[in-house]
């Protein structure tokens, strides 16, 4: 029960701040739009999370959580906070050198991460502009990533899970208070992005003094320590990144296709991030910790267990949500976004591109629950050949797709390469012995399957029923997608306890440990 306990704690939050950035990107579509203002501020934004992602977010805290957590084990929390200092060091020093380094080289790097822009100076400069305004944020938000994971490790998760609401609401008050002082609202939004990163390490600097771990920045050395960590890190760059590297690919793609592709993409992905960040962030976030601890102790039983159960309540909780993006895209976007400068036109291509990324939504899950089944075990080497291969096959697909379906074609990439990258994790960890279906999961995931299609034909047929009358009247619409996600909602858990996908005893057992 600390598993879902710690899963219901990030998610929890997680859930907070996308409530947020919904609220964030409803404000950004009806002041932006899909224009070239807001390619070039995606674009600005994307660089420095793409480098978050890749390497703070991905193969750093692969490797960082499982070492620290190594240390905690065998020398305590001392040894534990001298190896977060002196990775501390050497990160500082690192990435003061790689920003300043791309913040020069800012107008190259961009040739090289949107090159469709080149062809439009105005679209092109106002990317470079912003991009040299938002990269800072990776400086603050990769030591955010270390003192997230001392935080995780320490069984802490309120603080770090807490911290992407920083960012949201720096958005919103950037978008909202200084776009009439700047050039555009793209300016505002950038230095919003900015600010964001400084404030949420100053939130995580306090948090790790409340939980007594004080963290001192060292002369930076490449200690014994030091030097293994990277060495894991290495190769983890990309099999901990390969989402983000597909993401990265999109972008490139998309800047070849016509002005709004981008925008368009972004928009999907929004809405599509929703279930897998609060699902599949949360049981990463929460499962990697437990499992390292577990395969440190020689509890192979319990880790295979462990990971079990966060499959089985992985694909409960990501299968429904990924069925109703597919049957009804076209009402949820409209409702979240179609005002102002984002009008049907823009609907009806970011509806298509969000069913094509929610038909991966459980593949992008799996990929975040079945990485941790290597990293607990300090491998990183398997992911990035299971990566290399996704890498190459995502960019196969875009150039095959991008023509006769423009970025729906990209979407849809996506989606397959996901599929194929948690299809061989999986098939990897089997071979090993590292993990074992047991016969829970494998009546689970076929029920919990049949419970999703039943949950999508309801839907379908309510939405042909209703709307009609969504098309009438905006708060109509608002009304509609509610009585339609509730009745999603019932259905499923009517259909996924008459299959037996779902015990009722079970649901009640965890709810009593939960709060007991």
């Amino acid at each position: 029960m600390a598993l879902l306990r710690s899963i219901a704690t990030v998610g929890g939050f997680t859930m907070i701040s996308r409530l947020l950035g919904f609220a964030r990107d409803i404000l950004i579509a009806a002041t932006l739009g899909a224009g070239p203002v807001a390619d070039a501020f995606f674009v600005a934004f994307k660089l420095p999370n793409f480098f978050r992602r890749l390497f703070a977010e991905g193969a750093f805290n692969a490797a960082f959580v499982p070492l620290f957590t190594r240390q905690m084990s065998e020398g305590g929390r001392d040894a534990a906070r001298g190896f977060a200092e002196e990775v501390l060091s050497v990160l500082v020093v690192t990435l003061v050198f790689f920003v300043t380094a791309l913040q020069v080289a800012m107008p190259w790097v961009m040739y090289g991460f949107a090159p469709g822009f080149a062809d439009d100076p105005y679209r092109f400069g106002l990317a470079v502009q912003l991009a040299q305004v938002t990269f800072p944020y990776l400086l603050f938000i990769s030591l955010v990533s270390q003192l997230g994971g001392v935080l995780n490790a320490l069984g802490r998760f309120a603080a770090a899970a807490a911290t992407p609401i920083i960012l949201n609401l720096c958005l919103i008050a950037a978008i909202l208070g200084l776009s009439p002082f700047l050039e555009t609202p793209g300016h505002a939004l950038a230095w919003g992005v900015a600010a964001a990163g400084a404030a949420q390490f100053i939130w995580l600097m306090v948090a790790c003094h409340r939980a007594d771990f004080r963290i001192r920045l060292l002369r930076p050395r490449l200690t014994p320590r030091v030097k293994r960590l990277l060495i894991l890190m290495l190769p983890g760059v990309i099999g901990a990144g390969v989402v983000q590297i597909n993401l990265l690919i999109d972008v490139v793609i998309a800047s070849l296709l016509p002005s709004g592709s981008v925008s368009f993409l972004y928009y999907a992905d929004r809405v599509n991030q929703l279930p897998l960040g609060v699902i599949g962030v949360a049981v990463g976030t929460a499962l990697l910790p437990l499992l390292s601890r577990q395969i440190r102790a020689g509890e192979e039983a319990a880790a295979a267990t462990s990971m079990n159960r966060a499959l089985e309540f992985a694909l409960l909780l990501t299968l429904p949500p990924a069925a109703a993006l597919m049957v009804m895209p076209d009402l949820i976007v409209s409702v979240l976004f179609e005002r102002g400068k984002f009008g049907a036109g823009e609907t009806a291509a970011t509806s298509a591109a969000l069913a094509a990324y929610a038909l991966g939504l459980p593949a992008y899950v799996l990929i975040k629950v079945l990485a941790p089944g290597y990293f607990a075990r300090e491998d990183t080497a398997t992911p990035v050949k299971v990566a290399a291969f996704c890498v190459a096959i995502n960019l196969v697909l875009n150039l095959a797709l991008m023509g006769p379906l423009q970025h729906v074609g990209i979407a849809l990439a996506t989606a397959i390469s996901a599929w194929i990258n948690a299809g061989l994790l999986a098939l990897f960890l089997l071979r090993r012995g590292n993990f074992e279906i047991d016969s829970r999961l494998r009546r689970a995931v076929p029920r919990t399957l049949l419970a999703s299609v039943a949950m999508a034909g309801a839907l379908w047929l309510a939405q042909d029923t209703l709307g009609g009358f969504a098309a009438t009247n905006v708060l109509l619409a608002v009304f509609v997608l509610v009585a339609l996600v509730v009745l999603g909602l019932v259905v499923f858990a009517g259909a996924a306890v008459g299959f037996g996908a779902a015990r009722i005893s079970d649901i009640k057992r965890l709810l009593d440990r939960s709060t007991g």
